[in-house]
């Protein structure tokens, strides 16, 4: 045997005799020689270059219900024909339509946008936004958001005829149509007794306005909601935060502005679109008239202060009384930008008498026993007011007397 192999042999079973002791010598070399390695210098995160953002950009959020054929309802809708005239205009004004999400990005500071821009929103869920608009959008290439509210979808407690299909929302999803929040079923949040402490029932039932319909919206259909449209535009603290809580990154109202960068996210304006008030649409696309937002509160006076018929908590016997309100104490009203709502029945047609100053409508349609709200909003001296009162409908109550005198 070679002297080389002899001591490799030797080796080995010195190494076994050794056990442990032998493996820690080698680990003991191993650990000094990684201890005199040098050390590896840390790669610093790069910093990401800013994205240059247009501060002094304006942008326009137009708010539509239904586009039909002919007008019926003209608080709430309008003709294809104007409809297609109004998107030709924005094209004609210069005025770029941006998808909702290119809006919120350039709210956070990370998307730039043209310093004219428009968000064109549609409320509610109706099938013409589907059949109608729609067609006349996609001519156009113009993004935009439906804010539904989940009752009103087909087959859900407030749906009819003239509802969406989850299957149609689903169909205008996957050709990049944003779905946005409406609450689940598009009753004034601010509840029924605003100024009185809110309780646990109120919250719950807040909580589920807010939550539950985004959360159906998210599982049904795959999406991220991040927007909501308040109900008739009505708000306060209580509400903001709730929704704020549920996980909306922006709140839209009813009130038109121009939104610059620094707008609130909690409460911004749209422009409601209606077929009797073409001067909505006139001055949302005038553009350069400053981006401030109009942070005015709403002005708001209980039925009690005002002369109402019926009377704030009165209960009547006619199924079709006279709803009025005398608008005298509020100074000087523009008719123009008065509504009146009433519960169950929705938007109304009323009339304002310039001589009296009070704003009315007669109902067609018979009123079943039950209580009904009344809400009237406008623009009076320049500032933003709001009327609200009730009355209950007793016809049964009626009988029963007429029983009694027999």
């Amino acid at each position: 045997m070679q002297k080389s192999a002899v001591l490799l042999v030797v080796c080995w079973v010195g190494c076994a005799l050794a056990g442990s002791g032998c493996h820690r010598a080698k680990d003991h070399a191993k650990s000094e020689s990684r201890e005199a390695a040098p050390p590896v210098a840390e790669q610093a995160e790069p910093t990401p270059t800013p994205i240059p953002i247009n501060r002094n950009a304006q942008v326009v959020v137009l708010g539509y219900h239904r586009v039909v054929d002919n007008v019926r309802h003209p608080d709430t809708e309008i003709t294809k024909a104007d409809f297609e005239k109004q998107m030709q205009q924005l094209k004609d004004e210069g005025i770029s339509v941006i998808p909702m999400h290119d809006f919120l990005a350039w709210k956070r500071g990370e998307k730039d946008i043209p310093a004219k821009s428009a968000v064109i929103t549609m409320d509610d869920g109706w099938k013409s936004q589907y059949e109608a608009a729609w067609p006349i959008l996609k001519k156009f290439e113009y993004p935009f958001t439906l804010f539904v509210y989940t009752d009103y979808i087909k087959g859900g407690p407030k749906s009819g005829g003239e509802s969406i299909t989850w299957e149609q929302i689903a169909e205008m999803r996957d050709a990049g149509v944003d779905i946005e929040g409406h609450t689940v079923s598009h009753k004034d949040l601010r509840g029924p007794k605003r100024g009185a402490q809110p309780g646990p029932d109120y919250d719950a039932w807040l909580w589920k306005e807010l939550n539950d319909s985004k959360q159906m919206l998210e599982e049904r259909l795959g999406i991220k909601v991040e927007a909501l449209a308040l109900p008739y535009g009505f708000y306060n603290a209580k509400v903001q935060e709730v929704a704020k809580k549920a996980g909306y990154d922006a709140i839209f109202t009813v009130y038109g502005q121009k939104i610059s960068h620094g707008s609130p996210n909690n409460a911004l304006g749209r422009y409601m679109i209606e077929a009797n008030k073409p001067k909505v649409f006139a001055s949302a696309v005038r553009f350069g008239s400053g981006g401030a937002m109009d942070t005015e509160p709403v002005a708001e006076f209980k039925g009690s202060s005002l002369n109402t018929e019926p009377a704030d908590n009165a209960t009547v016997t006619d199924p079709h009384p006279l709803i009025k309100v005398n608008l005298s104490s509020l100074g000087a009203v523009d008719p123009a930008t008065l509504a009146m709502r009433v519960s169950s029945l929705g938007a109304v047609n009323a009339k304002y008498d310039a001589a009296t100053k009070t704003y009315s409508y007669q109902p067609t349609r018979t009123l079943n026993d039950n209580r009904y709200s009344v809400i009237v909003t406008g623009k009076a001296s320049g500032k933003k007011v709001e009327a609200r009162w009730g009355f209950t409908v007793d016809t049964k109550g009626a009988k029963a007397e007429e029983k009694k005198q027999e």
